[in-house]
Parts: structure tokens; sequence; C-alpha cells
């Protein structure tokens, strides 16, 4: 239940990709048959992503993933002189790269959030100034799945005509994604967050945007990411973007809605003092961001995991840091609380049986460790 860290591949998937592992070698620059069958496939993974993404084929320029995606966004667009606005809740890919760019002297305004983790249109109108050339706002928040007001936000960047660039990698496979509806120049996604392999990425540049590439070389991507196409995991993405498109309208996610809905609703009449960190707000149907009271949440990363059951702090990016979560703390949580959360994230693979096996293994933990360390971490907000 990690699912927002990482996601298995699909047996479709694999299989789509296995030809492109063994005997199909070419590359898809080459202009003898062997490329030219290559080139091929990547063109078909192209048309699936911009199916999912509904945008044109010439739109989507295929990365090693988010964090490189993210980074084009950031980097490829501004100038010395220039103001971002980004929020204080990003990944850090995001999160990061603003501050690089603040450390070489560019204006960054990192916007705050509600307790509910939900950006306010407005702060980013009031944000803007003349010089302001990126706003960049995640769809979907990693950590409690809060789902933000892109439409709103987009309107408001058009009106200003400053670029607009949104982080959708826990938004794809889990939420319809439009970016026409949405009206972002550039969006990211990443392979591995919907059943394609590690390692593969888009970001979407609407036409007309002229970005910068952060490498340099040939001529792949019309000139946008150089790099030799990586064929094998191209066709693996394609492939897991045809079965997320379909989610949409199959049923698929509703039914990994009611497994977290059944999973939060269990936990929390099972185990005194817990709760929902961004209750009542839009969110990623697989996701919840559970605190529980008088104990620190690494510890029952590490009991529930001795029971067979994965979950996280929150990032697995920052898995290991010894501060809380940055999120968490920009949502108004006290360190206390921040320390006492897990996120549980969910995949279509997922099934009832999982969440009754994870229903009975969370307050058993709860209960042992709070015997065994009964001390007042995270009783406040």
């Amino acid at each position: 239940m990690d699912a927002n860290a990482t996601t298995p591949m699909l047996p479709e998937v694999f299989e789509a990709m296995r030809p492109w592992l063994t005997e199909n070698f070419g590359n898809a620059s080459s202009v003898h048959q062997h490329g030219q069958h290559a080139r091929a496939a990547v063109e078909r993974a192209r048309t699936s992503a911009a199916r999912l993404l509904n945008c044109r084929e010439s739109e989507v320029v295929f990365t090693s993933g988010g964090t490189e995606s993210d980074n084009i966004a950031a980097f490829g667009l501004v100038k010395p002189g220039d103001h971002i606005i980004t929020t204080s809740i990003e990944h850090h890919a995001i999160l990061h790269a603003a501050e690089k760019l603040a450390q070489r002297g560019f204006e960054v305004t990192f916007l705050p959030v509600s307790t509910g983790c939900r950006i306010d249109p407005d702060e980013v109108r009031r944000a803007l100034r003349p010089n302001t050339a990126l706003i960049s706002i995640m769809m979907a928040n990693n950590e409690t799945g809060v789902i933000q007001p892109l439409e709103e936000i987009g309107q408001i960047a058009r009106e200003a005509d400053i670029w607009f660039h949104t982080d959708a990698v826990q938004a794809t496979g889990k939420i319809p994604i439009d970016v026409q509806a949405i009206g972002c120049d550039l969006l990211s996604i990443s392979g591995h967050k919907f059943h394609a392999p590690q390692g593969t990425g888009v970001l979407y540049v609407r036409r007309g945007t002229q970005i910068e590439p952060l490498f340099f070389g040939g001529t792949h991507e019309r000139q946008r990411r150089a790099g030799t196409e990586n064929v094998p995991g191209i066709v693996g993405l394609g492939k897991a973007a045809e079965i997320a498109a379909d989610s949409v309208t199959n049923g698929a996610l509703d039914r990994v809605a009611a497994l977290r809905d059944k999973l939060e609703k269990g936990v929390l009449e099972r185990v005194e003092g817990s709760g929902v960190n961004g209750a009542g707000q839009p969110r990623a149907p697989n996701t919840t961001n559970l605190y529980f009271n008088n104990l620190e949440g690494e510890a029952l990363v590490i009991a529930l995991d001795m029971k067979g059951l994965a979950v996280s702090g929150g990032s697995a990016c920052a898995s290991g840091a010894a501060e809380p979560s940055h999120v968490l703390t920009a949502m108004g949580l006290r360190p206390e609380r921040a320390r006492a959360s897990l996120r549980f994230s969910l995949t279509k693979l997922n099934t009832q049986q999982d969440v009754d096996d994870a229903l009975d293994i969370i307050p058993a933990a709860v209960s042992r460790l709070r015997e065994l360390a009964p001390v007042n971490a995270g009783t406040l907000g």
C-alpha cells in the first residue's frame, strides 16, 4: 500500500516491452528498417500518451521520469530577472529546483496552503508581479492526495500571459487529465507511478512553447530532449498510458476509491486517536494520509513492514529525512502530529482481502507500539 512511491509493472506492459528487450534493438533515429521499426513503436506510444493527456502527439516529449520533466519545466522557460510562483507542498523535484533558481538570483514565491493542503487561487493572483514568468503548481499532492484547483489557476495564468506548469505525477492513472481544460503549457508525468517501467516519463509541451533543453546532443524529441530514445521503456509507458486512459471509464478508479474509503473508515473506527490529514478535500482516489496519536510514524512503518504491510511516512524521495514532512508542516501540523502520520496509497491491483488484512494488522501494531512507548508524540495538530 505504497503505490505513490512506485507501482508494479503490469503483465500487459511487460509483454509489450518484451520484443524490444530482446530481438528488436534498432535505434529509432536510424534510417534502415530496424531503426524505422523502432521509430514506429515510439510514435505509437506517443499517440497513446497524447490520448491520455488530450493533446497532440507533437506535444509529447519522452523523458526519464518526473524529476527530469519537472526540471526541464523549471529551468527551460525562465531567464535571469524572472519571478517564479510555486507552492510550499510541491514534490522536491520542483521545490529543490525552485530553491536552486533562487540561489542563482531568480525571484521565487513559495505560496502557503490551507490546513486542508489546498492552494487558494486568489493567493496565486496576489503573488503576480510584472516580471512573473512561470507558475508551477502540482495537480495531486504526493503525500495527502489532495487535488489542486488547476483550472482556476490556469485561467489566472492565461489572463496574465504567464507560463503554467503542473506536476501531474501523482494524478496520472488516478484522475482524468485534460491539458486543454487545465490550460497548462507544460505537464509532467512519470511512468512508474502508473504501472509503466521506472526510468520513463513525459513532459507535455504546448505547441508554441519554446523550452531550453537540459541536455545537448542530437535532435531527438524535436530538439527538446537530446539522447537516444529508450524504446523498450517508451513502449511500456505507451501501453500503461492506454490502460490508464481506459481506467477513467471502466470503473477501475471507482473500485480503488471504494477500497481506500473502506481502509480509511476501518482505521478510524478501530484505532483511537487516529484521523485523516486533508479530510474533506478532493483527493486522488487511491491515497489517504492518516495520523496516529502517541506514537512515532517511523516506528509504525517498521512494525507494519514486519507484518507484510508496506506503507510510507511521506514521499519516498525524502525517506530517511530527520525533519517531519514539509507537506504536513506546511498545512500547519505541529511536528509531533506530522511525525505520527503515515501515507497509505493503493493500486488497481489491491483487493478487498488486502484491505481486510491491513485492518487486522494496523490496530494491533498501533496498540503494541503505544504499550511499548507511551509518549505524548503527535497529540496536537
